[in-house]
């Protein structure tokens, strides 16, 4: 499969490699004054879930400035920020041409709006189980078996199927989920309560650094229920086992076991330079909207 992803950022460059290896043809689309910068490669450290050990390597990565409207690519890989949403769907909706659109972003809008004039059977949504951060041109990540992909009607369609294939044939597990929508929102709030923590630590690096302010996290989730309630979608596992046990005990279990020192999580996160608190106006603004106001820091 011939394979373009979107940008140069964390995730895309992770499953763009994990791709790459899987013999499958994959060029990076980036911004003309970033490319002399992205063109002396990656060098990455990451934790490879598939075999559950690090690897470490630098990767020549093939880049192209302007993607034409008639072009040969399969699929197109999007997984970037919320906020940068609007304007790639714009830049991307006349130069689709026949590929499939991966929307493989944490967003918790409605996903069926957020692809514009893109044809909705050309679209594939999903979630990555990636994350990390560069410094510099050096990439420390995270990259788990699992990714999830949702179906968008009752069985899954000849582009799904097409996706779902084309992770497996890189040794990753798929997870399908069938309410999408419903899988990303809850995502969102999850990221939203952590983001609210990070901005009042300071950063995602001194948020897992402290276990108050990972209990924070989890005290931020508890005030999203009436919200929850009032959009009719219930609690999944993850926010229903933090809406029932004590703040602090969650906060030092995760401190101490999910972002332990030396672990993959804690070295994902302490290179996350993502500015926090956009979920989190985003969250609060739409709770405003159904009467609801959330008091929790951004």
């Amino acid at each position: 499969m011939k394979i373009l992803v979107f940008g140069r950022g964390v995730i895309g460059s992770q499953y763009g490699w994990a791709l790459e290896n899987a013999g499958h043809t994959v060029d990076f689309y980036v911004r003309k004054e970033k490319r002399d910068i992205y063109a002396q490669g990656i060098n990455a450290i990451i934790h490879d879930g598939r075999i559950r050990e690090y690897r470490k390597f630098h990767w020549d990565i093939n880049l192209i400035d302007e993607i034409k409207t008639e072009h040969d690519y399969d699929l197109i890989f999007l997984s970037i920020n919320p906020e940068q949403v609007p304007a790639a769907i714009d830049y991307l909706a006349p130069r689709i041409g026949n590929a499939t659109l991966l929307f493989f972003c944490n967003y918790g809008k409605d996903i069926y709006k957020a692809i514009g004039s893109i044809p909705a059977n050309q679209v594939v949504f999903g979630f990555p189980g990636a994350g990390g951060g560069y410094e510099g041109n050096n990439l420390y990540g995270i990259l788990m078996k699992s990714v999830e992909i949702g179906y968008t009607g009752m069985a899954s369609t000849g582009r799904e199927k097409e996706v779902i294939e084309l992770f497996k044939s890189a040794g990753f597990k798929v997870s399908l989920q069938k309410n999408i929508y419903e899988w990303l929102f809850l995502h969102y709030i999850a990221n939203a309560a952590m983001e609210g923590a990070a901005a009042e630590a300071g950063g995602f690096k001194e948020a897992i650094s402290s276990s108050k302010a990972l209990a924070h996290m989890v005290i931020n989730i508890r005030k999203m229920s009436p919200y929850l309630k009032a959009k009719g979608v219930k609690k999944n596992g993850l926010i229903t086992v933090m809406s029932i046990f004590p703040p602090k005990l969650m906060g030092a279990i995760m401190k101490n076991l999910v972002y332990k020192p030396g672990s993959p999580m804690h070295m994902a996160q302490s290179h996350n330079h993502f500015k926090p608190g956009y979920a989190v106006e985003e969250i609060k603004a739409d709770a405003k909207e159904l009467g609801i106001i959330l008091d929790f820091n951004s």
